[in-house]
């Protein structure tokens, strides 16, 4: 007889911090589904390390990862899959997907602003608002959780021709508390504001120097360290609700 595992919902899995989310949720002994809007092959590719690290589970408790395509610019496509997503029995949702693109101020426009809140603040919420059935009914130690991943540079230290961005952040950063309240006491719902845990592609050499060298931990993040920050929050952090975990390697002390 099959035993469920209990699930957990990764948005936008397929690379980078969001894969190794999956991972770690995986080894933890849960299936994932990870969502991807235009990189198929990845998520596919993050469901096989899933099923790699669930290789030893016991008999009797297959593994049921799988990769789930959402835009979430969509959002009835958001509803709908969130409906799904309930009905498959969500344990855990980590919102991860993120929009990071620079426009300075005068050149904004509707569509980048509303691209940015849609991502982060409207999608999760109704993603969080169609599974709250399942989150709500979760047998899980600590019950039911949700995990949003935020920015640490929300909480005074912006940069320049970011603003859609970090509004947006701000936006999902309050949404955390919000829904802290009103799910109580069936689901906890936390943040993790990460410094750098993954520099994008194009970064310059001279910038990441310069950043890196006011990191007291004398060194950037990594996605994995955000993703055992993510896994602590959802899995073992019973008491712990409405927070947001500041994960900088001391980089707001400098």
């Amino acid at each position: 007889m099959s035993v469920r595992r209990p699930h957990a919902v990764v948005t936008g899995g397929s690379g980078r911090v969001g894969r190794a989310i999956a991972r770690s949720l995986a080894r933890a002994g849960l299936d994932v589904a990870v969502t991807w809007r235009s990189d198929e092959s990845g998520a596919v590719e993050t469901v096989a390390m899933c099923r790699a690290e669930s290789a030893s589970a016991p008999r009797g408790q297959e593994s049921a990862h799988r990769p789930v395509a959402l835009d979430l610019m969509d959002l009835d496509a958001v509803r709908r899959v969130g409906e799904e997503l309930d009905g498959w029995g969500v344990d855990v949702l980590v919102h991860n997907a993120s929009v990071y693109q620079p426009q300075r101020l005068g050149e904004i426009t509707a569509e980048h602003m509303e691209r940015h809140l849609r991502v982060h603040v409207t999608a999760p919420m109704l993603l969080v608002q169609a599974m709250q059935g399942s989150l709500r009914q979760s047998a899980l130690p600590g019950r039911g959780a949700v995990v949003c991943m935020t920015d640490m540079h929300l909480e005074g230290r912006p940069y320049a021709a970011h603003a859609a961005y970090f509004a947006s952040k701000a936006g999902l950063d309050a949404l955390v508390r919000c829904l802290a309240v009103e799910m109580a006491p069936d689901v906890r719902v936390n943040a993790v504001a990460p410094g750098v845990v993954a520099w994008p592609d194009a970064a310059p050499a001279d910038m990441r120097a310069r950043y890196e060298s006011r990191i007291p931990l004398a060194r950037p993040g990594t996605p994995e360290d955000a993703a055992e920050c993510v896994r602590w929050l959802a899995l073992d952090a019973h008491y712990v609700t409405g927070e947001s975990i500041r994960l900088d390697g001391g980089r707001w002390l400098r």
